[in-house]
């Protein structure tokens, strides 16, 4: 008896040990996304979900976010390890914190093209950029459109817009009201939401900057220095672990939208599943994104975005591409070819 009591307990004792070297492996990942559990979000829930991040040995917890500029703030602060930012938000704050200690770097594209665009309603009589020219237009001041609005105005000739400003819930109600005459505003954001309010989406003029002239990236996975110096094999597990759920999430963006409202129950599934189609058909499987490869960018671009940006933003310093980006990370080539021809 003492002799199988002395056997289970031996057997209790080398489990625990097992599990607990498991446990010393998986490495805990905080990440913060750059706005609501809405659609798009997908592509991350989707992952954890399918189980791709603990397969590869991490521990991601999701956090909802409420802006870009939030997101680069909280992964400098350390507060998170990682987050989906704007590029151009990441580039500022390079530009106007020069001597912070933890700049966050990014290291996989996600939206190829900036979802900003410009939007008004067809009664307005706004058709072109030109129409935009003394106009009243409103959005958030820390909307990605809104700061990059100087680049778009540039490259259309656009003079004398006024601004005004509202907390983002107030955007679109405002548009519709005829408060303001047109909106800047993620795309696959601000057309659904006026939808919502009972615009149709045939009456919506809108003016993607992508094809006016604005070559911006959008969206990257940013990451903190202290965790790309102390676990880079942490960062290249999760690059690789999410190009595998977004691989998922493309072939099937209905199904990804069930990860969502998993995540957030009131969501409207129909809705958030065109805004991730949008989203998908926009910014992510773009002409842009296929031509440079899913995750990945290009460096005349890049470098030309990084001059625009510390126009527009007149940032204190220059912004230097080389410092902001960095792709050694990703996946290979080979790994990462998983947006479907169209």
């Amino acid at each position: 008896m003492k002799k199988r009591s002395f056997l289970t307990c031996t057997v209790i004792a080398l489990a625990a040990l097992a599990s607990s070297a498991v446990h010393a492996q998986t490495t805990s990942i905080k990440f913060q996304l750059d706005w609501r559990f809405e659609g798009p979000s997908a592509l991350f829930l989707t992952t954890a979900a399918k189980g791709y991040f603990k397969d590869a040995k991490l521990d991601v917890s999701i956090d909802a976010g409420n802006g870009s500029g939030g997101t680069v703030t909280r992964v400098a602060s350390g507060a998170y390890d990682m987050g989906l930012a704007d590029l151009a938000a990441l580039m500022e704050f390079h530009a106007n914190n020069p001597d912070a200690p933890n700049k966050p770097i990014a290291v996989m594209m996600v939206y190829n093209d900036t979802p900003a665009s410009v939007m008004a309603l067809k009664k307005s009589g706004i058709k072109t950029p030109a129409d935009l020219s003394g106009k009243k237009l409103g959005a958030p001041v820390f909307d990605a459109g809104r700061r990059a609005f100087p680049i778009f105005a540039k490259a259309n000739a656009v003079t004398g817009v006024q601004w005004t400003a509202m907390d983002p819930p107030l955007r679109e109600t405002m548009l519709v009201r005829g408060d303001v005459d047109a909106i800047t505003g993620f795309t696959f954001t601000s057309l659904l939401n006026l939808e919502a309010r009972g615009i149709k989406a045939e009456d919506v003029v809108v003016m993607p900057y992508p094809d006016f002239g604005v070559k911006l990236y959008g969206n990257a996975i940013i990451v903190s220095p202290k965790l790309l110096k102390e676990n880079p094999a942490a960062v290249k597990a999760f690059l690789l672990a999410f190009t595998k759920g977004t691989k998922e999430v493309l072939a099937n963006p209905a199904a990804a939208i069930a990860d969502v409202k998993a995540r957030d129950g009131i969501i409207n599934v129909d809705l958030e599943t065109r805004r991730l189609k949008l989203a998908i058909d926009t910014v992510i499987n773009s002409p842009n994104a296929r031509a440079e490869g899913f995750g990945q960018v290009s460096a005349p671009r890049m470098a030309l975005m990084a001059s625009q940006v510390s126009d527009a933003f007149n940032t204190k310093t220059r912004i230097n591409a080389d410092t902001v980006w960095n792709g050694s990370f990703l996946p290979s080539k080979a790994e990462l070819a998983i947006l479907p021809k169209k």
